[in-house]
């Protein structure tokens, strides 16, 4: 219900006013004039009539004390501007009555005859639209009484609005008589809805003030939904990419780490996987799928699966590298598209172990009493999707009685090092990781300790993403 305001002045709305002639106009803009007040009030008290005098703002008597807002304006010139509002209406110079934001401050009117002129007014700092709903003809009504579902086209101007302004509030000016309507139009999106006769200063600035928090939550409840939504993607995603390893009745210690990217909030294509089959061999693997988003991310799981599937099926080496080339050349989504790979079979006894490379950066092995070195790369192979027939050579490694053997992305090394375009490389790499061995580490503590010093050397995070597998004997 609206709040009874002393001495309130009646609001016109272009649907209540009248013809006006022109010396009515002319009275008008007299009686608006600077001083015609005073000087009708003279006129008034010299034929002896009392005089009422008029309300400040249209909503407060003068013997009432302004509020602070406005007293502020009053000694020190226009308060600033707050909310500002679109009223879109048949007629231009329909009279709203004036209102204020929460701080007092004045709400900025716009008007506009159709969606073509609020589309050009429709600015950033627009808060609020406020839609006048025609009046609707008495047929449509009989139709909507008689259930012809005429109901959806009467508010198809408001439709448009909406998707013409979805992260706007919306207002929806009606008359008493139209109630469903109006009722309506909250259900088809609007934030809420004003009768003209109840509209005054008080009830629409605190409607406007209303619609533009509520469009506030409703959108801070949008984007909450949309990042939970997004996180049970990355989620899976996740555990798509980066799965449990399978390595029950092995003595191998397993530790991973995976670091995203800077320039994005989801994994890229980065995988690795690590499975034991029947006859006790352990088999590993890591990769890359060029370039960085979800078709590229999906593209790496897909990869993964397979790899998993062919190991489990008993391919190994050059099979299982070329029949992973086949599954990529018909998934990708560009012929751009291509992945590096890195496998290993480690042998049951886990004293040796086959190494395949497919354009990817060999794994480094530290040996019991020796200094980590990278395994030879010389043999590797083209990475898939780049040649239709290629081949990669499987190599025989000596691993020895105890080891750790670490597999990586290209995204930790091509940190740069301090300033310049100076690269880590694989040098810098195993030189950082002896150094960590040597203080002591290893397993988790070891990737995330070597993780975290090539990402201080690049002075922040990394461009690419790091995944990095570690397996260990002792």
């Amino acid at each position: 219900m609206p709040v009874p305001v002393p001495h309130q002045r009646t609001v016109v709305l272009p649907h209540q006013a009248g013809p006006v002639d022109d010396a009515c106009a002319d009275t008008a803009r007299v009686a608006d004039a600077p001083g015609a007040g005073d000087a009708t009030a003279q006129g008034a008290r010299a034929a002896g009539q009392e005089v009422a005098q008029p309300a400040v703002q249209g909503f407060l008597e003068p013997t009432q004390p302004l509020p602070a807002e406005q007293r502020l304006s009053a000694d020190h010139g226009p308060a600033p501007q707050g909310l500002t509002l679109l009223l879109i209406g048949e007629d231009p110079n329909s009279h709203v009555p004036e209102m204020w934001d929460w701080a007092g401050r004045k709400v900025r009117l716009r008007t506009a005859r159709n969606l073509t002129e609020a589309e050009r007014l429709l600015t950033d700092d627009v808060h609020c639209i406020l839609l006048d709903l025609s009046p609707q003809a008495p047929e449509g009504r009989a139709e909507r009484d008689a259930g012809q579902g005429a109901r959806g086209d009467e508010l198809g101007v408001l439709r448009d609005v909406l998707r013409l302004a979805p992260s706007h509030a919306v207002l929806v000016l009606t008359y008493e008589t139209d109630a469903e309507r109006a009722a309506d139009a909250v259900r088809v999106g609007a934030q809420d809805y004003l009768f003209r006769d109840e509209l005054d200063g008080a009830v629409l600035s605190r409607a406007v003030r209303y619609a533009v928090e509520r469009k506030r939550a409703d959108l801070a409840q949008r984007q909450l939904t949309e990042s939970r939504m997004l996180a049970q993607e990355n989620a899976r995603l996740e555990r798509g990419l980066l799965p449990t390893p399978l390595l029950d009745g092995s003595d191998l210690r397993f530790a991973a780490c995976y670091r995203p990217g800077r320039s994005r909030a989801l994994l890229g294509g980065d995988f690795y996987d690590t499975v034991r089959t029947p006859d006790g061999t352990v088999h590993a693997m890591i990769g890359d799928v060029c370039g960085h988003g979800p078709d590229e991310a999906a593209l790496g799981v897909e990869l993964r699966i397979a790899w998993r599937a062919l190991t489990f099926a008993g391919l190994s080496g050059d099979e299982l590298l070329a029949t992973l080339q086949k599954v990529l050349e018909h998934e990708r989504a560009d012929d751009e598209i291509f992945a590096t790979l890195c496998t290993v079979d480690i042998s049951a006894d886990g004293r040796r172990a086959g190494l395949c490379l497919a354009g990817h950066p060999a794994p480094l092995l530290a040996k019991a009493g020796e200094s980590p070195q990278l395994l030879p790369y010389e043999f590797g192979g083209p990475a898939l999707g780049l040649l239709p027939h290629a081949r990669w050579p499987r190599r025989q490694v000596e691993l020895g009685g105890s080891w750790s053997l670490m597999m990586y992305t290209d995204g930790l090394i091509e940190g740069r090092i301090g300033v310049g375009n100076q690269r880590l490389g694989q040098d810098g790499m195993t030189e950082l990781v002896s150094r960590q061995m040597a203080a002591g580490l290893s397993g988790e503590e070891l990737l995330d300790a070597s993780v975290r010093e090539v990402r201080d050397l690049n002075g922040g995070e990394l461009t690419d993403d790091v995944a990095v597998l570690l397996l260990d004997r002792r």
